[in-house]
């Protein structure tokens, strides 16, 4: 409780999930209570908030909704994008994984990852360009990556935070 009180419920939580259940913990107090992105609860959640910052900027510039009937993803082609779709696409093996090994650590390996392919993409590519069909397709693709990373930590008990 006093661990908890300490560094809040969500570090807690994702600090305990990290280690396999017959792995030796050592807690670190100040990483866990740490803004950075060392810290990893910390680093999924900021990828997530990253993501309802870009479609709130999205309604912002008054820019459409993208239509996901109509996208274009075959435009999705630089290697940031195919990384992100492959991670995308390891989601439900990696939770079928977890369940039937009783291995939740899995999940949250699998969702640092996935915000860490997020971040690099995040940090070299714009994705409110003038170019409407590469923007709708770029923004259904982290549309679906903050699905993912909001499902899988709601399923660690971690929230998911809309901004930080």
């Amino acid at each position: 409780r006093e661990l908890r009180n300490e560094v809040g419920n969500d570090a807690a939580r994702f600090f305990y999930v990290l280690r396999k259940c017959e792995q030796h913990m050592d807690f670190d107090l100040d990483l866990a209570k740490s803004q950075s992105s060392d810290n990893p609860v910390y680093y999924v959640q900021y990828a997530h908030a990253r993501i309802c910052s870009v479609l709130g900027q999205l309604s912002e510039r008054n820019m459409p909704q993208p239509d996901a009937a109509n996208a274009s993803l075959e435009l999705l082609t630089e290697d940031h994008e195919k990384e992100i779709m492959n991670q995308l696409l390891r989601y439900q093996e990696v939770l079928e994984s977890a369940a039937i090994n009783h291995e939740p650590h899995q999940i949250a390996y699998f969702l640092r990852d996935l915000a860490n392919a997020f971040h690099t993409y995040y940090n070299a590519h714009q994705f409110l360009i003038e170019e409407e069909e590469l923007r709708n397709a770029r923004l259904l693709l982290i549309q679906a990556a903050r699905q993912v990373l909001e499902s899988g930590l709601d399923l660690l008990g971690v929230s998911a935070p809309e901004s930080m």
